[in-house]
């Protein structure tokens, strides 16, 4: 049963919401948790478990990615679960003389803002991952990027936060949002109504609904990524592998628009690869194509010849919560007192959740943070930059 009150509601049982349980219930807060399906079913139930930091924009984008990593190297031990985290180093192929120029840029740029990676040369790419194919022409290398389990993830701050104190209800639907003078008063689901002083909005693609029950407007949307799974196999690569497209696609939305994928390829702890995937804008429908999914395996296999001799025994899709800029909406909500955003991730959920949630629980418990926030304000967003309202 729903209790009748609660210090904090969070609404959204992903890795967003589950994340911020857990750092609030560390803090000793009340929290309640309500998920409209079953924990962590949504996004994080269908995306890669990149921990990529070479696809952060230089500047506080890739400090708050840092620092989420730096929190990734003891969570596992912190959370008591075995989260399948492993720090192998990520690298980043480039067919093109114009991602090679793009790349050299970013690489630079990423440097002086005190990230470890460098451009390799195409015979040192070879070394390093024999496998990949002889037709890149370079590939850039960080020793910080890792990998995890995302749905292991998510079930392991679920249950350090249900021991710490943390009431979770999945299945439980939002039906309203009751406000006061004062600021939110109220949570009303299908399961009763939860009194309380402070909501955190961490629905992901359904964060604009939330929103309109307390009067906002969120521009999110809904970006589709199919991902393809194979049989299992001895280890091929020794770490996660990225194109340079995969970077452009995050922050050109006219790359999605004309059907490029965004291609990703890691190997699970089981041996299986995981392959993706598409960045489409098909609205809420989570369904495959024949199209999507047969333009994933041709270009994995391009980068990776050898993928060619395996077996995909799984396709699926997920939604991405999309924001105009490429970053999430996180903190207080404008002068709506009580009402916090930590939603908009899109592909950099699994790499922001821990320092989401240990700066969501700051902020709700000490009224700032030690990292500044003004980058991700939803009042950066102007009423021309409100594209999407409407969506449902």
């Amino acid at each position: 049963m729903l209790p009748a009150t609660a210090d904090v509601v969070v609404i959204g049982g992903g890795v967003i919401g589950s994340s911020i349980a857990y750092y609030l219930s560390k803090r000793r807060i009340h929290v309640v948790l309500v998920e409209r399906g079953p924990i962590g079913s949504g996004t994080s139930s269908a995306c890669d478990g990149l921990i990529f930091l070479q696809s952060k924009k230089p500047g506080s984008h890739l400090k708050l990615a840092m620092e989420s990593r730096r929190l990734y190297e003891t969570l596992s031990e912190e959370l008591d679960s075995d989260i399948e985290y492993r720090s192998s180093g990520g690298m980043v192929v480039i067919e093109n003389e114009m991602e090679l120029q793009a790349m050299r840029r970013l690489v630079k740029e990423q440097k002086e803002a005190g990230l470890d990676v460098s451009l390799i040369e195409k015979s040192l790419a070879s070394e390093m991952e024999p496998c990949v194919s002889q037709d890149i022409i370079a590939a850039t290398y960080s020793p910080r990027d890792s990998q995890v389990n995302p749905i292991c993830l998510v079930r392991a701050f679920i249950k350090a936060a249900l021991r710490l104190g943390a009431k979770v209800f999945p299945r439980t639907e939002v039906m309203g949002i009751r406000s006061t003078p004062h600021g939110v008063g109220s949570v009303r689901t299908s399961g009763g109504e939860i009194e309380t002083s402070v909501i955190v909005n961490a629905a992901g693609v359904y964060a604009p609904r939330i929103g309109k029950m307390a009067g906002i407007d969120i521009p999110i949307i809904p970006r589709r990524g199919q991902l393809l799974l194979t049989e299992p196999v001895q280890p091929l690569i020794n770490r996660c592998l990225i194109s340079a497209t995969y970077i452009a696609a995050k922050y050109n939305p006219e790359i999605a628009i004309h059907g490029k994928i965004a291609l990703s390829i890691e190997q699970t702890k089981k041996g299986n690869f995981l392959l993706g995937s598409t960045r489409e804008f098909a609205g809420y429908d989570r369904g495959t194509s024949l199209n999507g999914t047969r333009a994933i395996a041709a270009y994995a296999a391009k980068i990776l010849p050898l993928l060619r001799k395996l077996h995909a025994i799984r396709s699926f899709a997920g939604l991405r919560p999309y924001t105009p800029d490429g970053l999430p909406i996180l903190g207080k909500v404008g002068d709506r007192e009580g009402l916090i955003l930590a939603a908009g991730h899109e592909g950099d959920g699994i790499a922001l959740s821990p320092v989401t949630g240990q700066l969501t629980a700051q902020l709700i418990s000490e009224g700032r943070t030690g990292f500044d926030l003004a980058d991700y304000r939803l009042e950066r967003f102007g009423k021309a930059d409100h594209p999407f309202t409407g969506i449902s």
